[in-house]
């Protein structure tokens, strides 16, 4: 198999596989609360990590870290996995999954807007058509189409996954400036995301107490950590290795959300709202448009 075929093929398998988390979040959070599924989820993606490292014989790239470097990585593991993911799972333990699938989609839009104070960026007329589009579809999504009143359905619900947009956008840009492994970092960051989260049940548990998990609810929340968390995006990484350029497969990211919709009708039996189809397509449509406008257009496909 040559190079490219094994990029489409890796590219494929990514997003088959990340098209069926949104279903698994919602499944699982009938057996664990938001805060448990991000404990054990982040257990073992740590876990997955750590074989991929060791496979790979990359363990050794640790000595690499400075003081200065594992500080940072602190920083980076508190917003990825720990904060996105508390964020994340709450919108979904709230939403119909649809809505949180569609709104948490907007982070390469909030990448673009962030760049512009962090990374002091300027942005252009069609980057700012694409991005008005684009929440144009976050409207119709909230509103669940009915402009008449612009009455919101779950406004605080729905701040939920646009937040998490935020973090993920905001970890991206800090992450650009790792220049370590991208296996070996993606590690690191999911060690001391992992122990903020054990901190964070022990604090917990103090007030509420703390159950463990039946085996629905383990077995949902290792899937959520091997296949949302952790091993996806190292196949997903693996499709950008071999591909000639990042652009030869990074569109077929776009399916994902839509087969996401597909995955949540059929195994969570939620009803698809038109709206919500219809403020997906403007939503891709912003970022589709202001991808090939703006400085990250040939990074966006990586950040997820």
């Amino acid at each position: 198999m040559d190079n490219q075929r094994k990029a489409y093929s890796f590219a494929i398998i990514a997003v088959i596989l990340w098209s069926t988390v949104a279903s698994a979040f919602k499944i699982s959070l009938r057996h664990v609360d938001y805060l448990e599924l991000l404990l054990y989820a982040s257990f073992f993606s740590t876990l997955i990590i750590f074989v991929v490292l060791l496979v790979r014989k990359k363990l050794h790239l640790l000595r690499t870290y400075s003081s200065k470097d594992f500080i940072f990585a602190a920083l980076l593991g508190f917003l990825n996995p720990f904060l996105y993911y508390i964020v994340l799972f709450k919108a979904y333990s709230i939403l119909p999954a649809q809505e949180a699938i569609t709104l948490n989609y907007t982070w390469p839009l909030m990448l673009v807007l962030l760049s512009i104070p962090l990374l002091k960026q300027k942005i252009n007329l069609l980057s700012i058509v694409a991005i008005i589009i684009s929440f144009f579809g976050v409207i119709i999504i909230a509103t669940r189409g009915d402009f008449s009143s612009l009455n919101f359905s779950n406004i605080k619900g729905d701040l939920l996954p646009l937040s998490s947009a935020v973090i993920w956008a905001v970890f991206w840009i800090f992450n650009l400036k790792d220049r370590h492994d991208v296996v070996v970092k993606l590690f690191v960051s999911f060690c001391f995301g992992l122990i903020f989260s054990i901190i964070l049940i022990i604090i917990r548990s103090t007030f509420v107490g703390f159950s463990l998990p039946n085996i629905k609810g383990v077995l949902g929340s290792a899937y959520v950590g091997f296949f949302e968390m952790g091993l996806t995006f190292i196949v997903w990484l693996s499709a950008l290795k071999y591909a000639k350029t990042t652009a030869q497969v990074s569109n077929l990211i776009y399916i994902t959300p839509f087969l996401s919709l597909l995955v949540v009708s059929i195994v969570v039996g939620e009803k698809i709202l038109f709206s919500t189809i219809i403020g997906l397509v403007f939503i891709i449509a912003g970022i589709i448009l202001q991808r090939y406008t703006n400085p990250f257009k040939r990074n966006l496909a990586n950040g997820r």
